[in-house]
């Protein structure tokens, strides 16, 4: 059963956890100042033509210009052009293209030269964000998702996804968009149309026609660099994407995210918006449910897997190298190779999970616990394959090299989420240097010194860790506090907390306040 946790903070952003058994599969933030997401659609302004890359570079109101590939520019190019320059001219008759003729295709082997000119505006839409010092990559093959299906403008196909394997039912989705989209009007079927209505499926287009709608209204008055169509937010984006029969609930501590989840719920279908839910306990939602914890099991440089091994993930500029280590599990008593096809087993299981939840992108290699028997080494690769299925992001896995290595590219769209885990030292405070415990009594005596000569005090109150205050009140008449009290002539209280380290010590007055040392 799947659930979403969302915790909204006007500081931090909205962060979004997806369990999956209680166990976390997805971890997203999302930056209350983030403008460029995925799905965004922009008149841009072509501001450079690069022949040698065969790409532009396109003014989208981000610091850094989008980068525009030949290859990204859709075969309808000249139509999505031809039609934008109508809309700003006033010369279209409205945002309904049923009756719009279009331009041939452009060729799949051109130049940008031979379609682009600097200063052109255009159509385009986000399809990576913007990444480290890379503006963001932008595509001008246009598609506006929704629930059931996805509107591609200016093309005529019918395609259905192909993780409905099902013949009659894919027969059957297409026949429907066959009948009920315009003409010029693409259609893509989702995976979740699966069994519905062609009343749903036409409600759905309907939405997706009002969203053309309000951008050709934007076009129609604009001036380019500026957004003409926002994606939904990230957190909807998310529901829309994974919502099934198997979500049990979403909780999230805002009214505002809530309202909204449970209007794109009701889309779905009546009573669906009860599974969302407004967390209202005073302890934080993200602690309530553990995920903080369970971001902290997961980050790490080094993660455990459920049988005893461990992953070592190290993140370079090219790419990230994951290192299976059999850690407890190299003293069992099976055989070499019985043991080592088990961790690669668990190690694989854990690589899918790993890549979602940090949303790593580009080229990943696997260095796998070396395994002998190829039918071995055939099974860890199914195994990995199995597990990444339900990965939404495009990935290509390839098989053990020779030299026992299993490459993976894995589609990157926007920064990987990277986490800090790691504390700093309550005793180093980060320097990585600690003085000597040996000096610890000399300190603390000449501060009783100081307490007791320079303050006038007569008692005090010492908070020490429990092994250091065993040691100071050791014995009655002869234990440290008891030769400070005849030296000092002050009274010292000794009092231990377990959440001191060994070299921390606070000082208090009558009064409980904290004396400054």
């Amino acid at each position: 059963m799947y659930e979403l946790i969302i915790d909204s903070s006007p500081t931090t952003g909205v962060s979004i956890a997806l369990l999956k058994d209680r166990r976390m599969v997805e971890y997203q933030q999302v930056r209350g100042d983030m403008q460029h997401t995925v799905g965004d659609i922009y008149l841009g302004v072509v501001r450079k033509i690069m022949p040698g890359h065969n790409a532009a570079f396109v003014e989208v109101g981000h610091e850094k210009e989008g980068f525009l590939h030949y290859l990204d520019l859709g075969p309808q190019l000249r139509s999505s052009m031809k039609y934008c320059d109508l809309v700003r001219k006033g010369s279209a008759p409205g945002s309904n293209i049923t009756h719009f003729k279009t331009e041939p295709d452009i060729e799949k082997t051109g130049k940008i030269t031979q379609v682009l000119a600097k200063s052109k505006q255009l159509l385009v839409q986000v399809t990576k964000e913007p990444i480290s010092t890379k503006g963001p990559r932008l595509s001008s093959e246009l598609s506006l998702p929704g629930t059931y299906m996805v509107l591609v403008p200016f093309s005529n196909a019918v395609s259905v996804s192909k993780k409905i394997k099902t013949q009659e039912e894919r027969t059957r989705l297409k026949k429907l968009a066959e009948s009920i989209r315009p003409h010029n009007f693409g259609v893509i079927i989702r995976t979740v149309a699966e069994e519905k209505s062609v009343a749903e499926l036409h409600k759905d287009l309907l939405d997706l026609e009002a969203k053309w709608q309000l951008m050709y209204d934007k076009v129609r008055l604009a001036d380019g660099p500026i957004k003409v169509h926002g994606e939904s937010g990230r957190t909807i984006s998310t529901i829309r994407d994974l919502i099934s029969e198997d979500f049990s609930q979403i909780v999230t501590n805002d009214q505002l995210l809530l309202d909204e989840i449970q209007s794109y719920l009701k889309t779905l279908g009546p009573g669906k918006e009860k599974i969302a839910k407004l967390h209202t306990g005073k302890i934080p939602v993200f602690e309530q449910y553990e995920i903080d914890k369970k971001i902290k099991a997961a980050f790490g440089k080094n993660v455990p897997t459920t049988g005893g091994s461990y992953l070592v993930i190290e993140h370079t500029e090219a790419m990230h190298v994951i290192d299976v280590n059999s850690g407890s599990k190299s003293n069992s008593d099976a055989n070499q190779e019985e043991n080592a096809l088990n961790v690669n087993m668990e190690a694989a299981s854990e690589i899918a999970r790993q890549l979602r939840l940090r949303d790593m992108g580009g080229l990943i290699v696997c260095d796998f616990i070396d395994l002998r028997k190829p039918e071995n080494r055939r099974k860890v690769y199914e195994k990995l394959k199995e597990e990444m299925s339900t990965d939404r992001a495009k990935h290509t896995i390839l098989p053990f090299s020779k030299f026992g290595l299993m490459e993976i590219t894995r589609q990157r769209v926007r920064p990987e989420v990277n986490v800090v885990v790691n504390e700093v030292c309550p005793q180093c405070e980060g320097t990585g240097e600690v003085r000597p415990n040996m000096l610890l009594l000399d300190n603390i005596e000449k501060n009783i010194q100081h307490f007791a000569k320079e303050l006038n005090m007569k008692t005090i109150t010492l908070i020490v860790h429990p092994f250091v205050a065993a040691y100071l009140t050791k014995g009655f008449w002869s234990s440290i506090r008891r030769q400070w009290k005849r030296k000092h002539g002050i009274k010292v209280t000794v009092e231990d907390d377990r959440t001191f380290h060994m070299g921390q010590c606070v000082f208090m007055n009558s009064m409980g306040e904290e004396m400054a040392v």
